[in-house]
C-alpha cells in the first residue's frame, strides 16, 4: 500500500462530532481528520458509534438522529471546502457515491435483489457522470474486471443471490469505485466472509487504493483485519473515542488505555489455549479468572466412545437436465466422507464458503437427505429410525444457526420460542414447570426471566446468539451443531460465547461439531480439525498438530490467510 499521504493536505476534517437520538448521545464529541491517500481505520464493539459516525459523513443517519458538529464535518472539494453537517439535500445527493462512496458490511441486503448486478452499478455513472448507456455499461464490466470478478460479462447479468459472499462484495467495491470517489467508507467489508476471501479482499482494496490514491475509512470489530490495511486507528467505545494509534503501535501492542488492550487480550491467542478466554469488562475492571490452561483431550481419539460414526457420506445436487428432465450432470457438495465424533469433544470443522461444510452438517442432522453413505448415532442408522425415533433423535442433537436473528421468530416472544420445544417433545407437565426450567437455562446464559417477554429486535446480537443457545440446550441434547456461531460477533461478545460454550459442554457433557471459517476460534475451541475443501475432508488430526504442522498445501493456505500479527 502506498504511503505517499500528503501530510499538509486533509480530505476530511471532522471535529467536535456529537449524534443523539432523542436524549440518548449515541456519538460523543469526535474529532479526526483524514489526510489525502491516508487510511484510517474505526474500531470498536457494536454500539461504540463507529457506523453512526460513518454514516454522518454522507448525511445517512436515520431521520430522528440529531447531529452536531461543533467544528462542522469539513469535506476538501476542487472547489472549496464543504460542511457536510449543514449543507443541503441537493449538494449531499452530489456527494454522495461522487466524492465519498461507501462499501455497506452484508452486500446481499444492500443490493437490490430483483435488479441484476450490472445495471446496478450502472446507475452510480448515469446519475452522477450523465454517462450514456452503452458507455456506462463498457465502464461497469471494466470495473467488474478492475475488482477480478470471473467473466465480467456474465457477472453483469447475474442477480446478486446467484453470486457467492466474496462476489458479491466485489460487486459492492466495484459500484462504489464507479465514479472514482476522494473517500471511501468501507464499513465491516470483510466480517462474514472466509479467511482467504477475507484476505483477497483486503489486497484487493489495497491496490485501488495505491492506484488511486483515495483515502479509505476502514471500519472493523477485528483489529487483526485493521492492522493489515490501516495507517492509523481510531478505537471507539460506547460513543466516545478513547485513543489513536499509529499502525505500528498496534502491531507491537504499544497501547495505552484499558479499553484498547481489552480488545487486544480477548481474540482467541495463536500460542495457547487459556482456560477461558477474557472479556473486555474483566480485563478493565480488573476480575479476570484466566488461570489455567484448557485440558486437550487428545486420548478421546483412541479411547472416547463414539457418538456419531459416519461413513463414505455423499450429497450431489443435479445441475442439468436432459429433454425429459433426467439429471445429465451433478455438483458433488459432499463427496465420500468419513470420519467419527467423540463422546464429550468439540471437532472443528473448518474450510471456505462453497466446500461443504452446511450441506454436510445439514445431513447429520437429517435436515436433507444424502445421496449415499451411512450416519449412525449412537449406533443407529438415522435413516433407518421411525417416525416416534427421528422425532428422539432431533431432542438429542440440535444446531446453533450463523444468523440468530433470522433464525428466531420475529413475531414470537423469546418465553415462547424457548417453551415450544419443551411442548412439542411433552416435557414437563405444566406451562409453569416449562418456564421455570427455560428461566434456569436463561440464566446460564447469562440473561434472564425478565427477558422472556421480550422480542427478538429487543436484544444486542450477542444476546440474540445466548437465546439461540439456550433453545439448543432446553431439550438437554447430547450432540449440538454450532454452525458459524460466533462469525458475526464482536472479539469481546465473541469470548463471551466462546466462554459460555465451554462451561456448558463441562457442566452437561455436550458433545460439539464447531464450524466456522475463523481458524484461530476453531483451534481455541477444538481438540481434533478437518479441514474440507471441494466436498472432500483432505486433512484431519489434533488441532496444535494440524496448525504447527499441516500436511496439506490449501492448509497451508488457509493459516497462512489468517489477519493480523499482534503481540
Amino acid at each position: 500500500m502506498s504511503d505517499n499521504i500528503r501530510e499538509d493536505s486533509y480530505l476530511l476534517q471532522v471535529g467536535g462530532l456529537h449524534i443523539f437520538f432523542g436524549e440518548k448521545e449515541v456519538v460523543n464529541d469526535v474529532s479526526f481528520q483524514i489526510r489525502a491517500g491516508e487510511v484510517l481505520g474505526i474500531v470498536g464493539e457494536s454500539g461504540s458509534g463507529k457506523s453512526m459516525t460513518a454514516l454522518s459523513l454522507m448525511g445517512l443517519c436515520p431521520p430522528q438522529a440529531k447531529i452536531v458538529a461543533h467544528q462542522g464535518i469539513l469535506l476538501q472539494t476542487k472547489k472549496n471546502p464543504v460542511n457536510i453537517a449543514s449543507v443541503n439535500s441537493k449538494t449531499l445527493r452530489s456527494i454522495r457515491g461522487n466524492i465519498i462512496s461507501m462499501i455497506f458490511q452484508e452486500p446481499m441486503t444492500s443490493l437490490n435483489a430483483v435488479q441484476k448486478c450490472g445495471p446496478q452499478v450502472e446507475e452510480v455513472l448515469l446519475i452522477h457522470k450523465k454517462e450514456k448507456k452503452r458507455k456506462a455499461k463498457s465502464r461497469v464490466i471494466e470495473l467488474f474486471q478492475e475488482v477480478m470478478l470471473p467473466d465480467p460479462e456474465k457477472v453483469y447479468h447475474k442477480y446478486p443471490h446467484q453470486l457467492s459472499g466474496g462476489q458479491r462484495q466485489r460487486v459492492m467495491i466495484a459500484m462504489s469505485l464507479a465514479c472514482r470517489p476522494a473517500l471511501l467508507i468501507a464499513d465491516e467489508p470483510t466480517t462474514a466472509l472466509d479467511v482467504t476471501v477475507q484476505k483477497t479482499i483486503i489486497q484487493l482494496l489495497k491496490d485501488l487504493q495505491q492506484k488511486y490514491g483515495m483515502s479509505i475509512l476502514f471500519i472493523s470489530h477485528d483489529l487483526g483485519v485493521v492492522s493489515e490495511i490501516c495507517h492509523r486507528v481510531l478505537i471507539m467505545h460506547k460513543g466516545y473515542s478513547v485513543e489513536e494509534l499509529t499502525k505500528e503501535q498496534l502491531i507491537n501492542g504499544n497501547v495505552n488505555h484499558p479499553y484498547t488492550k481489552a480488545l487486544l487480550s480477548c481474540r482467541p491467542p495463536v500460542d495457547r489455549k487459556p482456560y477461558r478466554l477474557q472479556t473486555v469488562s474483566e480485563i478493565v475492571e480488573e476480575t479476570n479468572t484466566n488461570k489455567e490452561p484448557i485440558i486437550q483431550l487428545t486420548e478421546k481419539k483412541q479411547t472416547g466412545e463414539i457418538i456419531m460414526n459416519i461413513h463414505s457420506l455423499s450429497k450431489h445436487f443435479p445441475t442439468g437436465k436432459n429433454i425429459m428432465g433426467k439429471p445429465t450432470a451433478w455438483f458433488k457438495a459432499v463427496d465420500d466422507v468419513s470420519f467419527e465424533i467423540f463422546s464429550g469433544e468439540t471437532l472443528g470443522l473448518v474450510g471456505e464458503s462453497g466446500c461443504g461444510k452446511t450441506t454436510l452438517s445439514r445431513m447429520l442432522l437429517k435436515l436433507i437427505d444424502k445421496t449415499s453413505g451411512n450416519i449412525d448415532f449412537n449406533g443407529r442408522d438415522i435413516q433407518t429410525l421411525s417416525k416416534k425415533e427421528t422425532k428422539d433423535f432431533r431432542k438429542q442433537a440440535q444446531i446453533i444457526f450463523q444468523d440468530p436473528y433470522s433464525s428466531l421468530n420475529p413475531n414470537m416472544t423469546i418465553g415462547t420460542a424457548l417453551t415450544e420445544p419443551l411442548k412439542v417433545h411433552q416435557m414437563f407437565h405444566s406451562k409453569k414447570e416449562r418456564v421455570e426450567y427455560v428461566v434456569d437455562i436463561l440464566q446460564k446464559t447469562g440473561l434472564n426471566g425478565d427477558d422472556l417477554k421480550k422480542y427478538p429486535h429487543q436484544f444486542s446480537g450477542g444476546q440474540r446468539q445466548r437465546i439461540v443457545i439456550a433453545r439448543a440446550m432446553v431439550l438437554k441434547p447430547a450432540f449440538i451443531i454450532c454452525d458459524e456461531a460466533v462469525s458475526a460477533l464482536d472479539v469481546s461478545v465473541q469470548a463471551q460465547v466462546l466462554n459460555l460454550l465451554n462451561d456448558l459442554k463441562e457442566s452437561d457433557g455436550l458433545t460439539y461439531l464447531f464450524i466456522s471459517h475463523d481458524l484461530s476460534v476453531v483451534r481455541y475451541m477444538s481438540q481434533r480439525i478437518m479441514v474440507m475443501q471441494h466436498g472432500k475432508i483432505v486433512e484431519s488430526g489434533l488441532s496444535d498438530e494440524v496448525f504447527n504442522n499441516p500436511a496439506n498445501e490449501y492448509t497451508r493456505k488457509l493459516i497462512e490467510s489468517i489477519p493480523g500479527n499482534i503481540h
